[in-house]
């Protein structure tokens, strides 16, 4: 039998994205980080939540496993993520082995008393594990790890998050056997056991308690809880994020105008916003949340979410006064869902809030949002919230499709030079005019012809693995991802040489 050797090889299957255009594979690293940084793992416009899953099982197999190490850390300590570095912990632990790598990442990555349960929960379902076998034959360096993780923990911390689950801590107490650090934390974890901890004082348990007591009125009951948020604000022991959420339940309460006065002076605080590490969007929820009481007394709560998301990005870097920047979202259709089930924030407002803080620090900027057209839409500095709030009233202005090229055909057009180009978008971008434009192919031109120094920073906010262009510095294009104002740490590095990685890679594990 004879074989030829001597033929020609098909070239390969060009890759297309979610819209069926051609696109550009990331490597097995910045794939992984793009899908880390931008994971709800809740059912997205593109792609199900087992198959971000599935995903990310396959990426970290692909991967270095200190790199993926260092990813689990810089998510759930940079970019404040909670349920994807345990994810993480777990598929590092089923294919590596020899050395202790995974306990020391469980023991960083589980910050809260209910992450342990959470862990174990997922290591049975990565594992196949159910009925009474669920939590066997766990691997001795998760097991460590988690023994570890434990001796983090007060009474105070295992009591107010011992919740009922498929996993509770006392499962997770047995089955680790940690050993506590002094007879104090031994007699907690009896206590744990026994279940007699004591019932942890927290600002929901305040007002229940205050929620059930008898009045002889309604006007009473309102008085009452008005006092127990006045307490609490006044105490300090509502915390940042807390405070942040009650903002509509202070104003609907009628605290007194200094309780408010104080609640808006702990929001505008900079110590109290580096300290709190929330991801912007939260400052929009919260702002909005305000807005739709139309109430008066809203304005200083307004103007303080302002200053407080504002101060969240006063160290943005890589700005001079001369740069010139354009400012691009993305408004398509795919760009219109929530972050998560429960969440009202969607991608679109994650890429408005982001392009809008960058806004504010630039001196010469366009800013604009694209659809079935691209619509400059100048704004003013300083007013972070209000102009995502503007955008997103006239979202429908350019309709929903995903023609991003136009954003750099106009500038190209115009023979206008810029110094950066910033897309916000979930980088699965179409030419739905028919004529089958790229924005590769605008952004080589441009470059060729218009701007030769200029650089375009797409800011992926899904993770779908693809991007519209080929992210190499030859190019003049970066990639940063993520929901959080990290992404501006990562700018600043791709500013001094370095990539989206820089920022994981000086990790110490």
């Amino acid at each position: 039998m004879r074989f030829n050797f001597n033929f020609r090889k098909a070239p390969p299957a060009p890759v297309r994205n979610h819209e069926g255009a051609p696109a550009y594979v990331l490597t097995p690293a910045l794939e992984l980080y793009a899908a880390v940084a931008t994971a709800a793992l809740s059912d997205q416009f593109y792609e199900k939540a087992d198959t971000r899953l599935a995903r990310l099982r396959e990426l970290v197999a692909k991967n270095e496993p200190a790199f993926v190490a260092r990813l689990a850390v810089y998510a759930r300590e940079q970019l404040y993520l909670r349920s994807v570095p345990l994810v993480l912990a777990v598929e590092l632990a089923r294919i590596h082995r020899g050395d202790s790598l995974v306990s020391r990442l469980v023991a960083r990555v589980v910050q809260r008393a209910d992450e342990i349960p959470e862990l174990l929960a997922f290591y049975a379902q990565a594992n196949g594990r159910s009925g009474i076998k669920t939590l066997g034959r766990l691997s001795k360096q998760m097991q460590h790890g988690l023994a570890l993780a434990f001796n983090k923990f007060d009474a105070y911390q295992l009591a107010k998050y011992n919740r009922e689950g498929a996993v509770r801590l006392r499962d997770a107490l047995f089955l680790v056997h940690p050993k506590p650090r002094d007879e104090g934390q031994q007699a907690v974890f009896d206590q744990l056991v026994a279940g007699t901890l004591p019932t942890p004082y927290t600002w929901e348990t305040e007002l229940s308690a205050a929620g059930q007591v008898a009045y002889a009125t309604a006007a009473e009951r309102q008085a009452a809880v008005a006092r127990t948020w006045e307490t609490l604000v006044l105490s300090g022991r509502l915390g940042y994020m807390a405070l942040l959420r009650n903002l509509r339940n202070l104003l609907e309460a009628s605290v007194s105008a200094d309780v408010l006065a104080h609640a808006c002076a702990t929001l505008a605080d900079p110590g109290q916003v580096a300290r709190a590490k929330q991801l912007p969007f939260r400052f929009l929820a919260a702002y909005r949340e305000v807005l739709a009481l139309n109430a008066g007394a809203g304005a200083p709560v307004l103007a303080a979410l302002e200053t407080a998301i504002s101060a969240s990005v006063r160290n943005l870097r890589g700005f001079d006064g001369n740069t010139r920047v354009v400012v691009a979202c993305d408004v398509s259709g795919s760009m219109q869902q929530p972050i998560s089930p429960r969440s009202k924030v969607l991608l679109y407002d994650v890429g408005l809030v982001l392009g809008m803080l960058l806004q504010s620090r630039c001196q010469h900027v366009v800013t604009g949002m694209f659809g079935n057209t691209w619509k400059r839409v100048p704004l003013p500095q300083g007013q972070v919230l209000r102009n995502v709030q503007e955008l997103y009233r006239r979202e429908g202005e350019v309709g929903y499709a995903t023609n991003g090229h136009l954003v750099i055909q106009d500038l190209r057009q115009r023979g206008e030079v810029v110094d950066k180009v910033m897309i916000f978008t979930d980088c699965q971008l179409w030419d739905g005019t028919g004529r089958d434009r790229t924005l590769a192919q605008e952004w080589a031109a441009y470059r060729a012809n218009v701007a030769p120094q200029a650089r375009l920073y797409l800011f992926d906010l899904a993770g779908h693995g693809t991007t519209p262009l080929d992210v190499r510095a030859e190019h003049g294009v970066a990639l940063i991802a993520g929901w959080s104002d990290k992404v501006f740490d990562v700018l600043a590095a791709l500013e001094n040489g370095g990539s989206a990685l820089t920022e994981i890679q000086k990790i110490e594990l």
